[in-house]
């Protein structure tokens, strides 16, 4: 623009003098967009993993982008710019863009008063969109695999699970949209594994959803498997094997949301769990509750007769080595088939130790030779006791496990926590935490409560430095709660809920939003200087200062926005694994760099004329 002003003038000469006078705002709103993005780092857990690299590539990338705005583009002007510059005016896009936008700048600038009340009342409508909205911890990852976690009672066998785990397996694998199907029961001898035989871990591999049936979607596909697999005493629980293991290694629940129920007495932890299944049923959402049964384990409890024992010449280590090899079974050998190798197991038959009957005559050789049965050496009985016994700090806990389907887990607890309160009333030294990604979320909450303020203070000191104007920094400021309105808006027509991703998204739209408000602020008082050096300043003048600001340089700020927006569109259409996570970053940007378009284009030019007309009529400028 300044080499169109002054064609005669050397190039060099005409960039220098423009680098130094838009150098410093386009700097500092590169700065603004990339301190923007300091909330990201503060992020823990998952949700770190997840938008830390993000964070970094944007931050690094705007940083190195301000350092080339400022010292390589001003030398690249002056060798690469040659012949003659095309006016602004000639260039169709920006006459058509002109021919649109000058009524609107004209109308409002006569009409100022009616549109601040407008522009107040639009701001305003923040707070029923953002109450509208719900909120979840993370959108679905949709890895293309579900994870199925079905939970029974204790005290299941090993027979009726494995044929349980075979009959849901053949159902999985009816539905065309299933691949192939996977199950596993009970555990690996290590304690990094400690599932019961109660809970089957079945992963469900899903064929692309281009051959999925017309209409099918993830939820009700969901909700057709929980359909065809209701079984009595079966709990179901689906999730994704990604998310489900680091959602149980962080918090140990398994589900959306879970609740751990602390005190002493194991019994009394129990019986507050089916308690709390029976409140939380009837609530809107809930696709399964399961209270694990703390003390429902069925054992069978072998004491050995240490008299008796001694009277056959034998003692204790004789008669449990006798019930390791005999009952439990014991590896004795290997057997090598090429590059693999199998143990080999020595114990008595299925039938011969089927039952307590059969246990109780399971031989004993003493060391005169002579045989005598298990029943006359030792007491072998089934008892209850404790299938699995929880610590939290310090504290035994049980767990109630909670799937939710079509409802954000945000309203959902909120609800379930009301109900938990009127209808459960704690004995002394118990209470309950609830967890799950509900825990996440509210970790999430509290350190960004913290973070974003800071950050945004960050911004202001970063604006107060470039303007050196208070009442310039606060109209450009204007823009982020303008911006959340075509954020909040996006999200509820997209029924989106409020998550980490939303919040990654918004905050990346503040330093945005300043952007395009420091950009028409530095247009506005390039006109402003320029009429004021004409003669005495009036309200006429400036008047046209704000139309000239506004209207002739349309072209470059509407490429600010643009460029940003088309960039983001994409992933609104995007589709597959990870892309529900990258809609949600994208959504409140999009929505939210259209309502900010609106105030840069529409409301800043209005507020500034009024700052300048109250500046004349106090004599600022005399």
């Amino acid at each position: 623009k300044q080499i169109e002003r002054d064609p005669d003038r050397p190039r060099r000469e005409v960039v220098i003098a423009a680098a130094k006078e838009v150098g410093r705002p386009l700097f500092f709103s590169l700065v603004i967009i990339t301190v923007s993005f300091v909330p990201v780092f503060t992020l823990e857990a998952q949700e770190g993993r997840l938008f830390r690299p993000l964070a970094f590539t944007k931050t690094f990338s705007m940083a190195w982008a301000a350092l080339l705005a400022v010292t390589v583009v001003p030398p690249l002007m002056v060798l690469l710019i040659r012949g003659k510059i095309t006016p602004e005016e000639k260039n169709p896009v920006n006459r058509g863009l002109i021919r649109i936008y000058h009524p609107v700048v004209t109308w409002v600038l006569d009409h100022r008063r009616l549109t601040i009340g407008i522009a107040v009342a639009v701001m305003l409508t923040i707070v029923p969109l953002y109450r509208s909205l719900g909120s979840e911890f993370m959108p679905p990852l949709n890895e293309g695999t579900i994870l199925y976690m079905p939970t029974t009672l204790p005290g299941v066998s090993i027979t009726e699970a494995q044929a349980l785990m075979q009959t849901q397996d053949r159902l999985l694998k009816t539905l065309p949209e299933v691949e192939s199907v996977f199950g596993k029961v009970g555990r690996a001898r290590t304690p990094t594994d400690p599932a019961p035989l109660s809970m089957v871990e079945t992963t469900v591999v899903l064929r692309p959803e281009s051959e999925w049936r017309p209409g099918m979607t993830w939820e009700k596909l969901i909700d057709e498997m929980d359909r065809l697999l209701k079984f009595p005493g079966v709990t179901n629980a689906w999730t994704m094997p990604i998310k489900g293991r680091i959602d149980m290694l962080t918090t140990g629940i398994r589900t959306p949301v879970g609740i751990k129920i602390l005190g002493p007495d194991l019994e009394t932890i129990q019986e507050l769990g089916q308690t709390l299944e029976g409140i939380i049923q009837p609530i809107e959402g809930t696709r399964s509750v399961y209270a694990e049964r703390v003390v429902g384990g069925t054992f069978l409890d072998i004491n050995v007769d240490r008299a008796a024992a001694g009277r056959y010449g034998l003692n204790v280590k004789d008669v449990e080595m006798i019930i390791e090899t005999a009952i439990g079974g014991m590896n004795v050998d290997q057997t090598v088939e090429g590059p693999e190798r199998y143990p080999v197991n020595v114990r008595l038959a299925r039938d011969d130790r089927d039952s307590l009957a059969d246990l109780e005559r399971v031989p004993v050789a003493t060391p005169t030779g002579a045989q005598v049965t298990l029943g006359m050496l030792a007491d072998i009985r089934i008892v209850d006791g404790a299938a699995a016994i929880r610590n939290e700090n310090g504290s035994k806990t049980g767990w109630v496990f909670i799937d939710v389907s079509g409802r954000d887990i945000g309203s959902y607890v909120a609800e379930a926590q009301r109900r938990v309160a009127e209808q459960l009333q704690l004995p002394a030294g118990y209470a309950l935490q609830w967890s799950g990604q509900y825990e996440y979320m509210q970790r999430a909450a509290a350190r960004l409560q913290v973070v974003v303020p800071i950050t945004l203070l960050l911004i202001l000191f970063l604006l107060y430095l470039n303007f050196r104007d208070g009442v310039k920094v606060a109209i450009v400021f204007l823009s982020l709660p303008f911006a959340l309105v075509g954020s909040f808006a996006y999200l509820w027509l997209a029924d989106y809920n409020l998550s980490v991703a939303v919040w990654v998204g918004i905050i990346a739209l503040a330093g945005v939003a300043a952007e395009t408000g420091v950009v028409m602020i530095v247009y506005l008082d390039e006109a402003w200087d320029k009429w004021r050096a004409k003669g005495a300043p009036s309200a006429e003048r400036v008047k046209q200062a704000v139309v000239e600001g506004a209207v002739q340089r349309v072209r470059p700020k509407m490429m600010t926005v643009l460029s940003t927006m088309i960039g983001l569109v994409p992933i609104l259409w995007s589709h597959g694994a990870g892309a529900d996570v990258m809609k949600r970053i994208a959504a409140p940007m999009v929505g939210g760099m259209v309502t900010s378009t609106v105030l840069t284009l529409v409301i800043i030019p209005v507020i500034y004329d009024s700052w300048r007309n109250w500046q004349l009529r106090r004599g600022a400028f005399r």
